[in-house]
């Protein structure tokens, strides 16, 4: 195990510690203080914060690696934080913890008290090694048990060695570190590497992650790499290659924060190397985030009787980015690749809302599930480049999946949601375009119209017609999709008339 004390930002160790991040697409993270013998008034001073870097591809092996500690009770706290912070939100680093929600909460306090404020707010795309245990023992049909899920039994039990935990309460504001503290601070953060090598190895074992998959972390990238991957020999791996081989060509990927400052002609200069596939997949799949709410920046200070008070309340699920307005730019956007057709995921919330949106000639998908599961939901929206509508708050956790995809619609009635979402995408409604698509599923009508007789043909066994309207002299349009037979009939003109008025184009 290769470990390097950083204590100055002018020495070797440092510069080794900021060269391995920008090579790292996975770092083990941990922290020490020196504990608190009884209730204070204040969060713990983090004197050292533990950084293990996975170097190479995805092919090396988890002792391929390197252990830095920052030593916080040295090093300039402005040096460091803006470094940190960077690492902590990167989408090309997959951060791994183990409970690490306490930690964050007093290292951002302690950044804080030093002037470096807001501190730090949130870890992303971040995977607890609690979870990664459960998924493990899940597979072998194990029951997880309360006496298990300390880090030093899972370490026993995955990678066939235990951690001793008998430095864990000394004095880590004390200096010089001991030989034996510093071995048992790398260990702690070294072996979350390990164990995440063991569930990365069975969950593509299993098959639990699609080995077809040839997209990148976000497709929103600068002209010169979008060419590079349109190249007709590309492959997954050789997408990886070329992304890697054409950083200095386009300086950015594309999280959001980087298309909006790339939208606005400001430069962008790229720190990290991209996530290669498997870690994006596992992210996409299995990714969380920890983010601190307002409340975790003080400690707890109710002493009811009969209960065990904690400083800090570790949760899995992510507190809301924001209230749901939107931010944009949407995924169909031309200046991102995108073939400015809007294009919606309702979900069962909105399901009247994706039927409105179809009257009105807008591309509008349901989920392929009665009951889909976020992620499915997630996926959907993400794969055909939909913005996933909602209702639903909780959904709102997940939106660093997938960046400026998800809208939580605020108005109850399906007239109202129809005109918030013309009014909030800035959609362009004509009446050409009413009923021209199929409200059933969503699908496109044939280029012409069906005369009667290919109209009764057509529903054979499928549709039934009314006989009254084979004396009218209709025009039949037909599904190209569902293959669902339509007619300008009654409904059809009070449907149209319908939309006109809620939509008032005849202003």
């Amino acid at each position: 195990m290769d470990v390097h004390l950083v204590s100055s930002t002018d020495s070797a160790e440092f510069t080794h510690l900021t060269r391995s991040l920008s090579r790292s697409t996975v770092i083990g993270l941990d922290a020490e203080w020196k504990p608190m013998r009884s209730r204070q008034s204040t969060f713990p001073t983090v004197t050292l914060l533990q950084l293990a870097c996975q170097l190479g591809d995805d092919s090396a092996q988890w002792d391929e690696s390197v252990v830095f500690l920052l030593d916080l009770a040295s090093i300039p706290f402005p040096s460091v934080w803006e470094l940190l912070r960077d690492v902590f939100v990167s989408p090309d680093i997959l951060k791994l913890g183990f409970k690490f929600k306490q930690d964050l909460i007093f290292l951002s306090s302690t950044f804080r008290a030093q002037g470096c404020d807001p501190g730090f707010d949130k870890v992303e795309p971040y995977l607890d090694i609690t979870n990664l245990y459960k998924f493990l023992q899940h597979k072998q049909g194990k029951k997880v048990s309360k006496d298990t899920r300390s880090l030093s039994a899972i370490c026993e039990e995955v990678l066939g060695f235990s951690l001793s935990k008998e430095l864990q309460c000394s004095d880590w504001s004390h200096r010089p570190l001991t030989e034996e503290q510093i071995r048992y601070a790398a260990t702690d953060a070294h072996c979350l590497l390990g164990i995440f090598k063991n569930f990365q190895a069975k969950v593509i074992k299993e098959g639990h992650l699609c080995n077809n998959v040839k997209e990148l972390h976000q497709s929103n990238v600068t002209l010169g790499l979008k060419d590079l991957l349109e190249m007709a020999d590309s492959n997954s791996k050789l997408v990886g290659t070329r992304v890697c081989n054409a950083l200095d060509i386009v300086q950015a990927t594309a999280s959001s924060e980087d298309c909006e400052r790339i939208a606005k002609g400001v430069e962008v200069v790229r720190k990290t190397k991209p996530m290669d596939e498997s870690h994006l997949k596992i992210v996409r799949k299995y990714g969380e985030k920890l983010l601190l709410r307002e409340s975790d920046r003080n400690p707890k200070t109710s002493k009811k009787k009969g209960k065990r008070q904690s400083s800090v309340v570790v949760c899995r699920e992510m507190q809301l980015d924001n209230s749901g307005e939107w931010q944009g730019p949407p995924p169909w956007d031309v200046s991102f690749g995108g073939d400015g057709c809007p294009k919606f995921l309702c979900d069962v919330m909105v399901e009247g809302l994706a039927k409105h949106l179809r009257c009105v000639g807008v591309d509008a998908a349901v989920p392929h599930s009665k009951k889909p599961e976020p992620r499915e939901l997630i996926d959907q929206a993400y794969k055909e480049k939909r913005v996933l509508l909602t209702r639903d708050a909780k959904l709102l956790r997940y939106q660093y999946l997938i960046q400026n995809q998800i809208y939580r619609v605020n108005s109850l009635l399906k007239n109202e949601q129809l005109l918030e979402v013309i009014e909030i995408f800035k959609l362009k409604i004509s009446e050409d375009q009413l009923m021209s698509r199929c409200t059933k599923c969503n699908g496109r009508f044939i280029q012409k119209p069906l005369t009667t007789e290919e109209a009764i043909e057509a529903a054979k066994g499928f549709q039934r017609i009314p006989n009254c309207l084979f004396d009218k002299n209709l025009e039949f349009w037909q599904c190209m999709d569902c293959h669902q037979l339509y007619w300008e009939g009654t409904q059809y003109h009070n449907a149209v008339q319908k939309f006109i008025d809620v939509c008032k184009l005849n202003e």
